[in-house]
């Protein structure tokens, strides 16, 4: 295959808006060439929408997108049917059936046409689902038997096998286990064309060639990975801070120049007309130099109100240079668990297929602990959780809380009422609390004048996740364990770093499903558990987790 060398992705003066009229783009023009780029932009900034309009899914609403050589695209979602085999998704499945009626003797001309020049597909095919950690993984399987994280990875090996000149990826990390995560890590370091990515994942975004920031108005680009990025955008914002500040000081210094420009006016005229009062002057000198002095005084007013202006001006031009990465600021010290303390105890826990192996699961956790759950998708983790919580109830086993306030915050956000507003939602967790309280912790989650007084239904991606936040974190009783199931999947990273916050600031118990490394990182994990499919949290042949002997749990 060959690829182009001029851009292969051109949108001019694109706009975009959904049929009620919300716009998402306007006049946007952009341009991605060879090598690989990565996207990135606010919850709500369009994103997937325009890869969207790349791909040819939806229409633009005027502009146009042009794309000069064959694309493939792996969207976030990905809608594959529960019944189709994994040839047919692979795109093999009629090439493979003229093939092995070939090889069983029949030598009709539509066989040999159906197969064309593809006579080693389905080794190629196998080879594909091999690189991507897919080798158990048969052709004749069906989609419905496969983890979430498998389908994603077999789209991409769909994706990979047809060598489209130019891909786009979707956030395709998510629900990604690390050594999965790997896998595509090393396909798209290898991928020799047009690689167009939209992601919050930090090591993904790190193998970049550039990055394209969307804004409400304009897409900008930055020569290197998401590390060179960040790099600029901290010497943007510490210059545009300094230019804010020489913008204050001559604001200040012409709001001085033009009070004593007035004084000395002012008194220039006092000195005449007391001279012509004590007939020092004759009236038509001092009526001379009556209007001298208002026209001067008028020239030298414009002057310095001039100059006034163009220093508000600036000052207006600085402050919208920096920018606003609104910050999460919440100290939560009634979270807080003694060191020590039993939060937990999980003895012999299982589910209905065993999926803990035959003695089931054990696990106690200790507050203050930070837990990370980490292993392969499929090995159970999201449903770990929702017996933990009581979601679900298990098959065999027991589970113990020994502390207030055990909250849940799921892979779907879906623990907020839609049609009700974000201060209704929060009141539902706080019901003892007064208004004025609520409004207060909803404004340190950002929510502030009428923002909670919105719908949940109409809020972005961000704010949803927010919302959930403050709903969880302000909870009556306070959370003292908190649980949290893939919690940066479909973040952007402001959305990222302002749950690192959040969590920051948590002082109780915290145990965290996620694959995202630099996250678990900078939220000061403690410990580390590997869930393995069949075999709970110890697998054969290696030693038990170092788990202290469970203690009686102090109900209180």
């Amino acid at each position: 295959m060959s690829f182009p060398t001029a851009p292969a992705i051109v949108c001019s003066d694109l706009s975009f808006a959904w049929p009620d009229g919300t716009p998402v783009c306007t006049g946007l023009d952009l341009a991605i060439g060879n090598g690989r780029t990565g996207l990135v932009g606010v919850n709500g900034a369009g994103k997937s929408t325009l890869l969207k309009l790349i791909a040819g899914i939806l229409r633009p609403t005027s502009g146009s997108i042009t794309v000069g050589s064959d694309l493939g695209y792996l969207p976030q979602h990905l809608p594959l049917d529960a019944a189709r085999r994994v040839d047919d998704v692979l795109g093999i499945a009629r090439t493979r059936a003229a093939l092995l009626a070939i090889e069983g003797g029949d030598a009709d001309v539509r066989h040999f046409d159906a197969v064309g020049d593809d006579w080693d597909v389905e080794e190629r095919a196998r080879a594909q689902l091999d690189r991507l950690g897919l080798p158990h993984v048969d052709l004749d399987r069906t989609v419905g038997t496969l983890s979430g994280g498998e389908s994603v990875l077999l789209g991409l090996a769909a994706l990979l096998l047809r060598r489209p000149d130019v891909l786009l990826l979707d956030e395709p990390t998510n629900n990604l286990d690390a050594s999965a995560r790997e896998r595509l890590y090393d396909a798209v370091q290898g991928y020799p064309g047009v690689l167009l990515v939209v992601s919050h994942d930090r090591v993904l975004l790190d193998l970049v060639d550039r990055i394209v920031e969307l804004l409400p108005d304009r897409a900008r680009a930055y020569g290197g990975n998401l590390s060179a990025y960040l790099e600029v955008l901290e010497q943007e914002r510490a210059t545009a801070e300094r230019l804010v500040r020489t913008a204050q000081t001559d604001l200040r210094k012409q709001k001085r120049e033009l009070a004593e420009a007035q004084v000395r006016l002012a008194r220039r005229v006092r000195t005449g007309r007391k001279a012509q009062l004590e007939g020092g002057l004759p009236k038509i000198v001092a009526g001379n130099l009556k209007r001298a002095a208002e026209v001067s005084a008028g020239k030298l007013k414009g002057t310095h109100e001039g100059r006034l202006d163009d220093a508000r001006t600036r000052l207006s031009e600085a402050k919208d240079a920096v920018r606003e990465d609104k910050e999460i600021r919440i100290e939560l010290p009634e979270t807080e668990v003694p060191a020590g303390r039993t939060v937990l105890v999980a003895e012999g826990l299982n589910t209905a297929d065993g999926l803990y192996g035959p003695n089931g699961l054990d696990l106690i956790v200790r507050g203050p602990e930070r837990i990370a759950l980490i292993g392969d998708n499929g090995s159970g983790k999201t449903s770990l959780l929702r017996l933990l919580t009581g979601a679900e109830q298990p098959a065999e086993g027991t589970v113990r809380i020994g502390v207030e306030g055990v909250r849940h915050l799921p892979q779907r956000l879906d623990v907020l009422d839609e049609d009700a507003s974000v201060l209704a939602n929060v009141r539902r967790f706080a019901p003892s609390a007064t208004d004025a309280e609520l409004r207060g912790r909803l404004a340190r989650f950002l929510f502030k004048g009428n923002r909670p007084e919105q719908r949940v239904g109409t809020l972005s991606g961000g704010e949803r996740f927010r919302a959930v936040l403050a709903a969880l974190l302000s909870a009556d009783p306070p959370p003292h364990l908190l649980i949290l199931d893939e919690p940066t999947n479909n973040l952007d990273l402001a959305s990222v770093h302002q749950l690192e916050q959040a969590l920051n600031a948590y002082r109780g118990a915290l145990l965290v499903a996620s694959h995202d490394r630099p996250f678990l990182t900078n939220i000061a994990i403690t410990r580390e558990l590997t869930l393995h499919r069949g075999h709970g949290l110890n697998p054969p042949g290696t030693p038990p987790e170092d788990e202290p002997t469970a203690t009686p749990v102090d109900p209180t």
